[in-house]
């Protein structure tokens, strides 16, 4: 089942262009009920591509771009399914537990439930549910569930057992093929349990699988589908960073991108990288390459944290990367993940910063472990090394990195394709660089 968000306007935004004499004579003839009740009803708001789609599917998978709408969407579709004449009583058929899964509990409880369109802004106040942060729990006056998980934590999903469910941000989950197998395998309750997926879309193994499945409803849209509710200084900064560009493709029209001829990476051989268990390691290192510019439009400063085992492999941790912030923000993320993850070394390129890197990280830290960097040849050739041991299998992700994931498999001989710096892969250049193709040194033993 496919679906094209059509473009076309919502009433409301009908009304809205009606001279204003016949507005106001529309809008006067409504009681004060009548308002509130509008003010409420989504089938008003909403685009026609923004309604749950008619027919027989298991899986509503929205495909948008940035600011499309999406979280609004799913909040709506929960709402008609929970909410009855009464407060203190279900519709008939209302789903009793739903499942809540997002990338993180953080984006979980700041987007799905309290966000400014989640569900707890959006619900009328006698309809309200609470939200109990210690159990992750929404509970609506009628007694219905709903239960936060995050894609951090698979195993969370194995066991519980749901009516419905909310998959917030897919492409972007962690653990992202056991996290939705362990979802689909607890939707076993009701007569037709069903599931909303809303996300920006990414090169992923399981959207492809889910597009071509026959129950699956599909739903793509731009952000350029919802600009009059957009403020303009979003679009122009949206338009600015993302328009023209290969990645705008993905982040503003929500399409799903193929890998570029002649990258270093491909998707593919990333999917046969990806682990979950962590064993022993024997040095940790967090990798920077220190932005050149500084602002809300400056190059992102790219934290790769690494680690090598006992086979002397090497696997990727976290993606600690910021963009936007002064020197002494992202000084401040380095360090951090140095501490968090207890690494043996923070090395860094000062091919443009000099010893002012080093003066800036020691006045936060002077005992931080460090070590210069710099390039002496372009950063493609520095690349195609690493990219060599990843064909051979020796570097390994933990789990999914969708920005670092999307340059790799930009990155050709002739730079990222889309004219940007690869500044995340630079990071994981020189983190897989210290790890594997320098000379071991014998730092601590550690588990995780």
């Amino acid at each position: 089942m496919r679906t094209e968000a059509d473009g076309a306007g919502s009433l409301a935004e009908e009304i809205a262009g009606l001279p204003a004499a016949r507005r106001s004579e529309l809008l006067r003839g409504l009681s004060e009920a009548e308002c509130d009740a509008l003010i409420h009803d989504w089938r008003f708001w909403a685009r026609p591509g923004q309604l749950p789609p008619e027919g027989d599917w298991f899986c509503w998978l929205v495909l948008a771009g940035r600011g499309f709408g999406k979280t609004r969407m799913a909040v709506e579709w929960l709402r008609s399914l929970t909410e009855g004449q009464s407060p203190c009583r279900a519709p008939k058929g209302a789903p009793e537990r739903i499942a809540l899964v997002a990338d993180t509990f953080l984006d979980g409880r700041q987007t799905m439930i309290e966000g400014e369109s989640g569900l707890l802004a959006m619900t009328p106040d006698d309809f309200r549910p609470v939200f109990e942060s210690t159990t992750k729990r929404l509970i609506w006056p009628s007694g219905i569930q709903a239960f936060l998980y995050s894609a951090e934590a698979p195993d969370q999903l194995r066991g519980p057992q749901h009516h419905v469910a909310w998959a917030d941000e897919l492409a972007k989950w962690r653990y992202v093929e056991e996290s939705w197998s362990n979802l689909l395998l607890g939707l076993r309750l009701g007569a037709r349990p069903r599931v909303a997926a809303t996300t920006t879309p990414r090169n992923i193994p399981l959207l492809t699988k889910l597009i071509e499945d026959r129950s699956t409803a599909v739903v793509r849209g731009s952000t350029y589908d919802n600009r009059s509710n957009l403020p303009a200084s979003f679009l122009k900064q949206v338009a600015g960073r993302y328009e023209g560009t290969r990645l705008g493709r993905q982040e503003i029209y929500g399409e799903i991108l193929s890998d570029v001829p002649g990258a270093l990476w491909t998707r593919a051989m990333l999917e046969g990288l990806r682990v979950r268990a962590v064993e022993d390691f024997e040095q940790v290192i967090v990798a920077v390459d220190p932005p050149v510019t500084t602002g809300e439009k400056a190059d992102t400063c790219g934290i790769i944290v690494a680690a090598r085992d006992r086979q002397n492999n090497a696997i990727i941790l976290e993606d600690c990367s910021v963009q936007g912030l002064s020197p002494h923000g992202w000084a401040k993320a380095a360090l951090a993940a140095y501490h968090d993850f207890q690494a043996d070394r923070l090395v860094a390129e000062v091919n443009n910063g000099g010893e002012l890197v080093e003066s800036l990280l020691r006045q936060i830290d002077a005992d931080v472990s460090y070590r210069a960097v710099r390039a002496s040849r372009g950063k493609v050739r520095r690349a195609e090394p690493v990219a060599a041991l990843y064909e051979q299998g020796r570097v390994r992700h933990r789990g999914l990195f969708p920005e670092l994931e999307d340059q790799m498999c930009c990155l050709t001989s002739a730079g990222l394709s889309d004219g940007k710096s690869p500044d995340r892969v630079d990071a994981l250049v020189w983190a897989v660089t210290e790890l594997l193709l320098r000379k071991k040194n014998h730092p601590q033993i550690r588990r995780f």
